[in-house]
């Protein structure tokens, strides 16, 4: 498998802290004709050396780029120009062993600058919400906040429901674009994971299908898919649950995680 898989370079041409926690960098490409239109939400791949570094031509030819998964937040693709949003907190790589706190991307994200540039690969879709149900149910951590505010702006003008969002300051907060029937809810993440997941099985539950769409961290994934699938008999076929990170892992081990957890949803 190629290292660089449909990688393309493109070039920071803006970088801004919006909130306490997020930095938004936008990116100049020379064709974005191949995005699809509604690619708002969608992800890209973020492409890396083993030390971190954004020139992977430097790679050895049996070697593969390290990957890191975000979200496209903005699209304009008359301009071949999009935005990422990426939460902002300490980093670090142990050399020896390789391990990440924080990681790549993140360090990259708060050293970046006008001019740099970096290979990409994707995009990528995720499943959208069913519309046509009587209600909605968003919930999000903070790396999912990018593409639960597109989410959003895919929904109807009458939508009723709820957004539940955790982030790390009560200054994080975002203007998001929604229906007014959607009720957007903050919650400010403190030392224990379970909070977001409290936080949504607290709300009343509306009557009417729902249609559910959830993205957070590993075991508040799988507290919350316990509770719409278990509990709530959401229909499979309006449910999106993904984790998008592992509390303690780099995003290669998440992936593992997340592979195990498959295998033992289908045996199960």
């Amino acid at each position: 498998m190629s290292k660089k898989p449909n990688a393309r370079v493109v070039t920071v041409i803006d970088s801004q802290q919006i909130t306490p926690n997020m930095q938004r960098i936008s990116f100049q490409a020379d064709d974005l004709s191949h995005f699809p239109a509604d690619a708002e939400g969608g992800y890209i791949k973020l492409l890396f050396t083993d030390c971190g570094d954004t020139d992977i031509s430097q790679l050895p030819a049996d070697s593969r780029a390290k990957m890191r998964t975000y979200t496209i937040r903005h699209l304009r693709q008359s301009l071949d120009q999009f935005d990422v949003d990426f939460v902002r907190h300490e980093h670090s790589v142990n050399e020896k062993t390789s391990s990440e706190h924080g990681g790549f991307a993140a360090a990259w994200s708060q050293s970046a600058r006008i001019g740099d540039t970096i290979s990409i690969a994707g995009p990528g879709e995720i499943k959208p919400i069913h519309l046509n149900v009587e209600w909605y149910f968003l919930v999000a951590d903070m790396t999912a906040l990018p593409a639960l505010a597109a989410q959003l702006n895919k929904l109807p003008a009458t939508a009723e429901g709820y957004a539940v969002i955790e982030i790390n300051h009560i200054d994080d907060k975002q203007t998001l674009i929604k229906p007014d029937g959607i009720e957007v809810i903050w919650v400010v993440a403190n030392s224990t994971e379970t909070e977001l997941a409290n936080q949504v099985q607290g709300l009343s539950w509306l009557s009417g299908e729902p249609s559910v769409w959830c993205a957070c961290e590993f075991s508040t994934m799988r507290a919350l898919r316990q509770y719409f699938r278990n509990e709530k008999n959401v229909d499979k076929d309006n449910l999106y649950i993904s984790s998008y990170w592992k509390s303690g892992c780099t995003e290669d081990g998440h992936k593992i995680a997340k592979r195990n957890d498959n295998e033992a949803q289908l045996s199960g």
